[in-house]
């Protein structure tokens, strides 16, 4: 059943599009594009040495390799832009997102989903393919980590959503929109409680 306010999906006892739930990964997503960014600015010669406090020369071995390099743009480069992505998508929309803007959760959710398993592989080659280690590389990979969790509890309650308003008849596109019946009649029992408060 939806919480008092009409912002719990039914069944869950919390609400996972709650500020208090997203305004944590997107503060990791900027922490983590920050450490990205800087990883390539070593990539792409801008600075001439990166911090490593615990494997010698182990972050320039890696950040140098074949495989942070495999793209049209370095691994660093590519880090940035998808922790960006992350922390735009994680604050579109209200407390109410996963049912009226289904869209933009699963975009949320694809972005750290992946992003975090990309970085498990990436520290994972490390070690087996390079003998090396890159301190700001495996504390990139632990933000992508820690962001993964959270996020995959909202994308979960949009694709609920969606399938229960296909199961009620409705378009699992207008659902995914945000535009289908259940998107706005779960708001209008909250509108009524503010309403009556006043």
């Amino acid at each position: 059943m939806a919480g008092h306010d009409g912002l719990q999906p039914p069944g869950w006892r919390s609400n996972p599009s709650e500020w208090a739930q997203r305004l944590p990964i997107v503060a990791l997503a900027l922490v983590g594009a920050a450490i990205a960014t800087y990883l390539a600015m070593f990539q792409y010669d801008l600075v001439a040495t990166v911090w490593e406090p615990f494997f010698g020369d182990g972050s320039e071995t890696v950040l140098a390799s074949g495989l942070s390099n495999v793209l049209p743009i370095s691994d660093g480069a590519l880090g940035a832009l998808s922790y960006l992505l992350d922390a735009v998508t994680g604050v579109i929309g209200g407390r109410a997102r996963w049912r009226t803007m289904p869209w933009i959760v699963i975009v949320f959710g694809l972005a750290v989903g992946p992003l975090g398993a990309v970085s498990i592989l990436l520290v994972i080659a490390q070690p087996v393919l390079y003998d090396a280690f890159c301190t700001l590389c495996l504390a990139s990979a632990l933000i992508s980590l820690a962001m993964i969790g959270p996020a995959m509890d909202e994308l979960l309650a949009a694709c609920q959503f969606i399938r229960r308003e296909r199961d009620a008849g409705h378009s699992a596109w207008q659902a995914f929109l945000g535009h289908s019946p259940g998107a706005t009649a779960a708001a209008e029992p909250a509108r009524a409680t503010s309403g009556a408060v006043r």
